[in-house]
């Protein structure tokens, strides 16, 4: 994002530090901090306009009607604030979530399992405050927890319950969820995958397919630690396989530029298959502030609404 934009959507330091957030112990207040954060910054700024699919707000004018004034703003900003709605249904939304053991991985205070489920805690909370249905799928190598998307009382601290369970199995399989959601879910919804997908690709391109053909929108978050990404390791030493077991002695000296480039042509692997197939794809370090993950998200529906590209099974 340019750091002009960056600086003006949350302004006066307002960003928080992912080390500094996992302080807070509870995942639907960890949530609501990121939620209102960013509302407090996107309203002091002049980027408040996202997708026509969610609540929109503006300035309130003289002659306003009172009733649509949003009070939780005023409390939170003290600036008066109007909402906008489209005439369209509820969105559905899915979050898919990745408990694998690679998930546990992280070079500091915050492992990848840790701000992955932080991500999908404040997009679930998010959405819900607009009113949308929200349900969730967590897996490893097998489907762990499967929540219908609702909205009612109860129901996102089910759901949030669900995403504090730790991290278990021995592998990760991206593909048996996907799957899942295009079996069970028939009406049009929204699939967010939360994933670092530091496994093989070859899978993804059919199930995406599949989900786009039933008009499904698709986003994709990669999630990777910065010692991931950078390989910035000093000295040579054994490495272990979270999910194997495995270990190998490593020397990063010699092998730090293969590795890059075999991640790099991985992760555009990735990119790539999204594109080709209209999903909107993400790639995030678990040192990036939780509320430019949520502008990522919204700034991501944003495009699609103003250039939707269907997808359609081939014969």
């Amino acid at each position: 994002m340019d750091s002009s934009i960056q600086s003006s959507l949350l302004p006066h330091g307002s960003l928080i530090d992912p080390e500094s957030l996992m302080n807070i112990r509870n995942l639907e207040l960890r949530a609501r901090v990121v939620v209102e954060g960013f509302w407090t910054g996107i309203h002091r700024s002049p980027y408040h306009g996202f997708s026509a699919e969610f609540t929109e707000y503006r300035q309130y004018t003289p002659g306003d009607d009172l009733r649509y004034l949003d009070w939780r703003v005023f409390a939170r900003s003290d600036r008066y604030f109007i909402k906008k709605f489209e005439d369209e249904t509820n969105l559905r939304c899915y979050l898919v979530v990745d408990q694998s053991p690679s998930m546990k991985y992280g070079s500091r205070k915050v492992s990848k399992a840790d701000y992955s489920t932080t991500l999908a805690a404040t997009l679930a909370y998010f959405l819900y405050l607009q009113g949308d249905g929200i349900g969730l799928l967590t897996f490893e190598e097998q489907i762990r927890d499967y929540l219908p998307a609702r909205h009612r009382t109860g129901h996102l601290r089910q759901l949030m319950h669900l995403l504090e369970r730790p991290v278990a199995g021995s592998a990760t399989n991206l593909s048996a969820p996907l799957k899942r959601i295009a079996e069970i879910v028939r009406k049009r919804a929204l699939v967010v995958l939360i994933s670092d997908f530091l496994a093989p690709l070859d899978w993804l391109e059919s199930d995406i397919l599949a989900l786009a053909a039933s008009g499904h929108e698709v986003v994709v978050f990669q999630v990777l630690d910065p010692a991931e990404l950078n390989f910035d390791f000093k000295s040579a030493a054994m490495f272990e396989d979270l999910e194997t077991g495995k270990t190998l002695f490593v020397d990063p000296g010699t092998a730090r530029a293969d590795y890059l480039k075999r991640l790099e042509a991985h992760c555009t692997g990735l990119r790539e298959t999204c594109q080709k197939l209209g999903a909107s794809y993400h790639r995030l370090d678990t040192s990036r502030p939780l509320e430019l993950a949520l502008y990522d998200f919204l700034r991501g529906r944003t495009r699609r609404r103003t250039g939707v590209r269907r997808v359609n099974q081939p014969a």
